[in-house]
């Protein structure tokens, strides 16, 4: 890919404009996660077969997520990003029509895979503006998807408060967000495909240094989506709390996360990314333990709070890791971007089956089983300890990274 000379000024404009997509595709997803309540009653569902609905987003996005570079290879980036983030926005509204088990399962199969692949096209541009402006920026870019998340939950929050109906709800919110994400998506990067360039290919499996990644990628989505999706459930049918309370129980969680992903690059530019990671596993296990013992709504909050500082940044962690991992950055970033985020959609899935078959509780020590895994295997990241970019003078010019 190539484009017209970018001085030092447009890179840190890109970067802007890149944290904002990321920050509306966050909305649309604290948007529904606080609804997915009123989703279930509305279809009629009960906790199993909304995890199994909930499965169809996963298989949305394993089918779509390789099509991305695709996409972006024939349009460009900036027009790619922007196609793609519209269409998300907009399927916002789907999950909330749907009148059945059917339906629902249709609908979120489309919301997975717009979601998807504008997941993957926003990433690929965030790694390469950290790598033109030649410093960590992949948490903080992940930071303004949480914030996002949290605006969007605190809209659900106020909404599910009010008893409002949730297809007025994200008709609303889905035309706002539609609105930012095409404005900040013209101020993107615009890489454009060299003359003579092939398209990448559509379906190519990622490099093994991608799988590991990935796979302590996949420990912390699982947990991320277990708890955007099911926190609120878990307060309502486990601790009797109100709508209100449970959906506040989501919108705490995105808020830590938020938090953590805004601190992050400083704390991994001090500690390095092993023993960040190994650190938030702890974290996320002890949040997992109050989560599974707890007696009381507080007591899970805190849990769900804790479960979120610790996994906060380890996705940022493994986009960056495998932009860097190997010759063919775009390829490695879609593999862990497919695992993580499968990871991410099919998590409720698997937490509503195993609560069907025993209960929410048990459900949740699996999160808090996996979230272990990211202190056992946090070493896969050391390459990216070593290889990541220096800091650069703010007044610097900006060197095309690429041969």
């Amino acid at each position: 890919m190539s484009e017209v000379g970018y001085d030092a000024h447009e890179v840190r404009r890109a970067r802007y404009a890149v944290a904002a997509v990321f920050a509306v595709h966050g909305a649309v997803t604290g948007s529904f996660a606080t609804r997915v309540p009123w989703i279930q009653d509305h279809a009629s569902v009960s906790a199993g077969q909304l995890g199994l609905a909930l499965a169809f987003p996963a298989l949305g996005a394993s089918v779509a997520m390789p099509l991305a570079g695709g996409i972006s290879h024939r349009f460009g980036a900036r027009n790619a990003l922007r196609g793609l983030i519209a269409l998300w926005t907009l399927a916002l509204v789907l999950p909330s029509l749907a009148p059945n088990l059917l339906t629902l399962c249709l609908a979120l199969f489309t919301f997975g895979a717009t979601a998807g692949m504008a997941d993957v096209a926003m990433n690929a541009l965030g790694v390469e503006v950290e790598n033109r402006l030649g410093r960590s920026i992949m948490s903080g870019l992940h930071g303004m998807w949480s914030a996002g998340a949290v605006l969007g939950s605190l809209g659900g929050t106020l909404a599910a408060h009010l008893g409002a109906d949730a297809r007025l709800h994200h008709a609303l919110a889905a035309a706002v967000l539609t609105v930012l994400g095409v404005t900040a998506s013209t101020w993107v990067l615009d890489l454009q495909p060299t003359q003579g360039e092939e398209p990448p290919p559509r379906f190519a499996l990622p490099p093994r240094s991608a799988l590991l990644i990935g796979a302590v990628g996949f420990c912390a989505v699982f947990a991320e989506g277990a708890s955007l999706d099911w926190s609120a459930v878990y307060l309502r049918d486990q601790l009797d709390s109100s709508a209100g309370l449970a959906a506040a129980c989501t919108t705490g969680f995105t808020l830590t996360m938020a938090v953590a992903r805004l601190a992050g690059d400083k704390v991994v530019d001090r500690y390095g990314a092993v023993r960040t990671v190994r650190l938030g596993g702890v974290l996320a296990a002890a949040g997992g333990l109050l989560i599974v013992t707890a007696g009381h709504p507080a007591v899970a909050m805190t849990g769900f709070g804790l479960m979120g500082l610790g996994i906060a940044v380890v996705v940022p962690l493994c986009f960056a890791a495998a932009g860097r991992s190997g010759p063919n950055p775009s390829q490695a970033i879609a593999g862990v971007a497919t695992i993580t985020y499968t990871s991410g959609l099919v998590a409720p899935s698997a937490i509503g089956g195993l609560a069907q078959l025993t209960s929410l509780v048990v459900s949740f020590a699996l999160v808090t089983l996996l979230s272990c895994g990211l202190a056992a295997f946090a070493g896969v990241l050391r390459k990216a300890d070593r290889d990541r970019p220096t800091i650069s003078r703010p007044d610097a010019a900006v060197p095309d990274p690429r041969p």
